[in-house]
């Protein structure tokens, strides 16, 4: 996945996670490594997860690394989709420690993300002693939330839909503040001509998969709540239709 395409941003590996300089400690505040933070996740997740295998792991960097965003995938078989843990962590107070667990669309690496993002702790001077219970707990849920979001994907590709139902859905997810001005001509080019033959169908899952490619622009801060916005604002109506 190519995160963090404008914005400042920046793509690292999990080895330059750890010379980012880690803040002082102070009486008030206790800061969470980067590295040690993925470390952890992708550790819990092997153990709670012995039928998927660890295949990738990507980070994107923001304000001089002091914002850092994560995503393990997870492979389990043949499917065209892996499980997909997103989380994020910061340095200069700007972001809580935070969870989010989906799929990863492997032909694209285009990333799903469902339910909400779980702040696993402020970085307060108990933040490790209580870290590791909330992940445990987190990545515990995110074999059903990757279990629905494949539902969700096979009832997206049996619904059909125009290019006019397609205008009119990215003004609605722009003017809910998911899609910025940039990422607008991504999507509407992606939904024209999609980069990849399994996106040429005329379907929501198709749009969908033209939106999340768009969001691989968004920075640390926001890009697991604008995923989790999408998945709402386009599975929602589906679910209850």
């Amino acid at each position: 996945m190519t995160l963090l395409l404008h914005s400042g941003g920046e793509t690292a590996s999990i080895e330059e996670l750890a010379a980012i300089p880690l803040p002082k400690e102070t009486r008030s505040y206790k800061p969470v490594s980067h590295q040690a933070l993925a470390i952890m996740l992708s550790t819990i997740a092997s153990d709670l997860l012995p039928e998927f295998e660890l295949v990738n792991m990507q980070f994107g960097l923001a304000r001089d690394g002091a914002q850092m965003f994560g995503i393990h995938t997870f492979k389990n078989g043949h499917s065209a989709m892996g499980l997909s843990i997103g989380f994020r962590n910061s340095y200069d107070k700007s972001l809580s420690v935070g969870l989010a667990v989906g799929s990863t669309v492997f032909v694209c690496d285009n990333l799903c993300l469902s339910g909400e993002v779980t702040v696993l702790k402020k970085h307060t001077l108990n933040v490790n002693a209580s870290i590791e219970s909330l992940a445990l707990s987190a990545i515990y849920k995110s074999r059903s939330a990757f279990n629905q979001i494949q539902e969700d994907a096979e009832v997206m590709k049996g619904i059909p839909l125009s290019d006019d139902d397609a205008y009119r859905t990215i003004g609605l997810l722009y003017g809910n503040g998911i899609l910025t001005p940039r990422q607008i001509p991504v999507v509407k080019n992606e939904w024209l001509k999609p980069s990849h033959d399994d996106f040429e169908d005329r379907n929501v899952w198709s749009f969908y998969n033209a939106c999340t490619e768009s969001l691989k622009s968004s920075p640390p801060q926001s890009i697991m709540e604008r995923h989790l916005a999408l998945h709402s604002q386009i599975v929602g109506p589906q679910a209850h239709a």
